[in-house]
């Protein structure tokens, strides 16, 4: 039976054409072909071909002339490995190849093929190297793409939520100023009734006067009583007053709802910046003994049981504590619960600043900034180096804000009333991070959440 290699060989021979030479009746494969004879052979023309050296065997070929010198017409069987020529034994004994080293062709042939696997396998890595970074590119691509649609889809997020606080910043601005101009219109309103009765009297008055001017008898003018005080220039005064005082647009309330804007472009201004959440924390070794750390280390209390903590170069020695972080680029904010301190100091501070005496109380030197309230004045002022500025004292201060722009170098603070109203920015040029600082009078204060951070997108 024959092989499948057989099989596929006359398959192939087929499929080419070459044939037995000998076989004229009808054309049967040839399975060898002799480089003497120029022929192809079956296998049945095979078994009785001559067995001689001369005649040199090959796999079916249609290229016989190409086997033998083109000049002696004999075989080719050396390598003349100067010219690099295949020679036949007349070009290598006394043809133009006489002297020159060869090689059998089965021997030149094996070295080239060792050549060319050496050179193969150099091929072979080279191509999986370059098909590993096509991989890896290709992988970078779909990388870049989960990339691009992942910033698309919060870029998109983005501009909707700022639509929607816009939206939410005009209608609240627009409810404010119609509040005030209608506030403004009843007492001008009220203030022009009170004018038309005033001219109806004294239009009264002017027809009185008249009428006496009219008279001739001098009796009844000089019995009429005195008229001075028809004309009472006081009084006059006294109304224009009254409409000075009948209010203007506040256009300071309306320019601090307008600060909002601020905080809704935060995320745009100069370029693109994605929102962080993440914890901040108190640092329980800046912790004051009289100040107790909550287990979360996010409530700082006033207590008079003293915490013995162990002596540290970073302890405060009376009411504060600071964060676990620093914030040394960037934007950020952060919000306080200080609704259970009547007395406290809410702010950021330099790792630099004192740790005891009058200076190291934050606001009571230039290393500290804070927003701080005094319970027996309810005042609320901002403090830098111990220069106090006063906040208006009408503004619920139960929730505030912290916000730093590092790298602009500006601390603002805000009391997250409704609407939210910006108390104070200080603007520095900042020469070392940034810690979140309290200062605990009495009661409690409490971070609420994490800090709120920008970063800017590649």
């Amino acid at each position: 039976m024959a092989s499948q290699y057989d099989i596929k060989k006359v398959l192939d021979q087929e499929e080419i054409g070459i044939f037995c030479t000998y076989c004229i009746h009808s054309p049967v494969p040839a399975a060898k072909s002799c480089l003497l004879c120029e022929a192809s052979l079956c296998d049945n023309h095979l078994r009785v071909h001559s067995k001689s050296a001369e005649h040199v065997l090959c796999d079916p070929t249609t290229a016989l002339g190409n086997r033998k010198c083109s000049v002696h017409k004999k075989v080719l069987e050396y390598y003349c490995t100067e010219d690099t020529a295949c020679i036949c034994v007349s070009c290598r004994l006394d043809g133009e190849h006489q002297g020159h080293h060869v090689e059998m062709l089965d021997e030149a042939s094996e070295k080239k093929k060792k050549k060319l696997r050496h050179v193969l396998q150099k091929l072979t890595t080279k191509r999986a190297e370059t098909e590993k970074r096509v991989q890896s590119l290709q992988e970078r691509r779909r990388e870049e793409q989960e990339k691009a649609s992942g910033v698309t889809e919060t870029v998109i997020a983005l501009f909707r939520d700022i639509r929607r606080q816009l939206e939410v910043l005009e209608k609240r601005v627009l409810n404010e100023i119609s509040r005030q101009e209608q506030r403004v219109s009843l007492s001008v309103s009220d203030l022009i009734q009170q004018l038309e009765i005033k001219k109806d009297e004294v239009s009264g008055k002017m027809r009185h006067i008249e009428e006496l001017c009219s008279m001739s008898d001098p009796v009844t003018v000089l019995q009429e009583p005195d008229t001075g005080d028809l004309c009472d220039i006081e009084d006059t005064e006294r109304h224009d007053n009254q409409v000075h005082g009948a209010g203007d647009l506040d256009v300071g309330l309306i320019s601090g709802s307008l600060h909002t804007l601020s905080d809704i472009i935060t995320g745009i201004n100069t370029g693109i910046y994605v929102p962080q959440s993440s914890n901040l924390l108190l640092d329980v070794t800046t912790a004051s003994n009289n100040i107790l750390i909550s287990g979360d280390r996010k409530t700082a209390s006033c207590t008079d049981i003293n915490q013995n903590r162990p002596e540290s170069s970073e302890r405060f020695e009376d009411d504060q504590v600071i964060s676990t972080r620093r914030f040394s680029s960037g934007r950020h904010y952060w919000e306080v619960d200080v609704r259970k301190s009547g007395d406290w100091r809410v702010g950021m501070c330099y790792p630099s600043i004192e740790r005891s005496g009058d200076y190291s109380h934050i606001g009571f030197n230039n290393k500290s900034w804070c927003l701080c309230r005094w319970r027996y004045n309810n005042q609320y002022s901002v403090v830098h180096d111990s220069m106090w500025i006063r906040v208006p004292d009408n503004i619920p201060c139960d929730r505030v804000r912290v916000y730093l722009d590092y790298e602009a170098g500006q601390l603002s603070f805000y009391s997250l009333c409704d609407p939210i109203t910006h108390l104070h920015t200080y603007t520095a040029a900042l020469t070392e991070p940034l810690y979140a600082a309290l200062w605990v009078g009495d009661g409690c204060i409490t971070i609420s959440g994490g800090v709120r951070s920008w970063e800017k997108l590649p």
